[in-house]
């Protein structure tokens, strides 16, 4: 017989827990009630929508949690900043906007990785990925004031692809471009 440890077990019952808590979270607060009815059917969509997705989602203990909620807050913290920036932009700046399009080179060939980079590019304000070129391994992307492209991409490679990198355990290969996963 397996041997059924509180890990193993837990894991089962629950194989994304961080998924299962923003369900049932949302599904209270979307509910707008505290009653028992309410908790119970958190509670079933909190366990049976991660169970059910768990083939397509992967394995969560392979996230670097730590990682995770750095690039969380750096993200929030460059829409604040960059939302501030756009509306001097577009408000009355006296200076005109500079726009530019840039390719930003991809390091990976992970699906995930690259459409979290793409799709935080487009959420912080005064950049839009256009589009994912994964033939090409790179992004293109308009930025709406930009000064030097070279610099804009170094940064938003560091800021946001390298943490995204470490978050799924990605590293570079001998040859540049070529990632593979940690073992």
């Amino acid at each position: 017989m397996k041997d059924a440890s509180p890990v193993s077990l837990a894991r089962r019952w629950f194989p994304h827990p961080v998924l299962s808590l923003q369900l049932g979270v949302s599904w209270l607060v979307l509910s707008h009630s505290v009653a028992l009815v309410h908790w119970l059917s958190a509670l079933l969509v909190a366990w049976a929508v991660p169970r059910l997705l768990a083939p397509f989602l992967g394995d969560a203990s392979r996230i670097h949690w730590p990682t995770t909620v750095r690039l969380i807050l750096t993200v929030l913290w460059d829409i604040v900043v960059a939302n501030v920036a756009v509306a001097r932009i577009t408000l009355g700046s006296m200076q005109k906007p500079r726009p530019a399009w840039l390719r930003v080179p991809l390091e990976t060939d992970h699906p995930r990785v690259n459409a979290l980079f793409a799709t935080i590019i487009t959420t912080t304000p005064g950049t839009v990925c256009v589009t994912v070129c994964e033939g090409r391994r790179e992004i293109l992307v308009h930025a709406l004031d930009c000064d030097d492209g070279d610099a804009m991409v170094a940064d938003m490679k560091a800021r946001y692809e390298a943490p995204l990198l470490r978050i799924f355990r990605l590293r570079g290969s001998d040859r540049p471009g070529r990632l593979r996963g940690d073992a």
